[in-house]
């Protein structure tokens, strides 16, 4: 019996090891002031497209765990319709996490949330939002007609409650 069950432990860490091509490919950072996002359009946590317009005032993205557990665990204390009606989207990346444990611990997580959750979930998508930023901090972006006017890092609910309240 223990073999079998180290037999299929062993499966499933094999079956969640996702290969990377080891291409040299040049990726533009898309988290820059004067850049548009306009028409960014990303899933959310139910598989529902969600597309950035003019409207987007601020988006927020948690690039890892504990940055996405903040953000998480603060929108949750929230009505679900909190970021949405202070023109704000969250955007959390999963990319780096093997698709394993995406699809088997992470997204039945998120699918249990109250808020919008949009997800990079694809590791070529989600290296543009990464590069020149602090990746262990909430990235917070100000837009104007969807184009970044302004960066900031945030680290505390009490950061976020503040950049998402703030009109």
């Amino acid at each position: 019996m223990k073999k079998i069950i180290l037999t299929i432990i062993a499966a499933f860490l094999l079956i969640g090891c996702s290969s990377s091509d080891a291409t040299n490919v040049t990726v533009e950072p898309k988290i820059v002031v004067g850049k548009s996002l306009l028409n960014l359009s990303l899933n959310d946590q139910h598989g529902k497209v969600h597309t950035l317009t003019q409207t987007t005032q601020k988006l927020l993205f948690a690039l890892s765990k504990d940055s996405a557990h903040t953000c998480n665990d603060f929108f949750a204390t929230k009505d679900p319709t909190y970021l949405s009606s202070n023109k704000t989207l969250f955007i959390a990346d999963v990319s780096a996490a093997p698709s394993l444990i995406r699809s088997m611990f992470i997204m039945p997580g998120l699918k249990d949330l109250k808020h919008t959750v949009l997800i990079l979930d694809d590791e070529s998508v989600a290296a543009p939002f990464r590069l020149g930023v602090d990746t262990e901090k909430i990235i917070a972006l100000e837009l104007q007609n969807g184009t970044i006017t302004k960066i900031q890092t945030l680290s505390s609910t009490a950061d976020v409650k503040k950049f998402v309240e703030t009109h």
